[in-house]
């Protein structure tokens, strides 16, 4: 039996053919992260486990899933619009949180230029989205 890890991170095809490195990247990001969330205690309570997906996107990808985010009922979903290029929609009843993250265009070009910073860049920019998501949900930083 394999049980989903709390914290999931999934990339946007384009993201995944313009950067081969960034589905390896995600993965390594993904435990770190899901063991500095589990040392913070954000999952305490085992029966009201907090289970989050980051969803990196290009622009264009995420205006398309904002404008989805903007479309559900507000009697489901609580939508947080944490700055320009992240967007949160947190289901109470289901303890699920959607965090959908651009990289926007003049971020795709620095990558583009200097590759080499892909791995810090997404860490950096993942980590100030899971303390966001901390101070929205009252849990510790990490």
């Amino acid at each position: 039996m394999t049980d989903a890890l709390p914290l999931t991170i999934k990339v946007n095809n384009d993201l995944l053919d313009q950067f081969a490195k960034i589905k390896s990247i995600s993965n390594k990001l993904e435990a770190q992260f899901n063991f500095q969330t589990l040392t913070a205690n954000w999952y305490g309570n085992e029966n009201d486990i907090l289970i989050i997906q980051l969803s990196l996107e290009t622009p264009t990808s995420f205006n398309k899933r904002h404008k989805e985010i903007e479309k559900l009922p507000a009697s489901e979903v609580i939508v947080s619009h944490f700055s320009d290029d992240v967007i949160s929609s947190f289901n109470e009843a289901e303890q699920q949180l959607l965090c959908i993250i651009a990289i926007t265009d003049s971020e795709l070009t620095l990558l583009e230029l200097q590759p080499k910073i892909l791995t810090g860049f997404i860490e950096k920019k993942l980590h100030k989205v899971l303390n966001l998501i901390a101070q929205q949900q009252s849990l510790a930083s990490i």
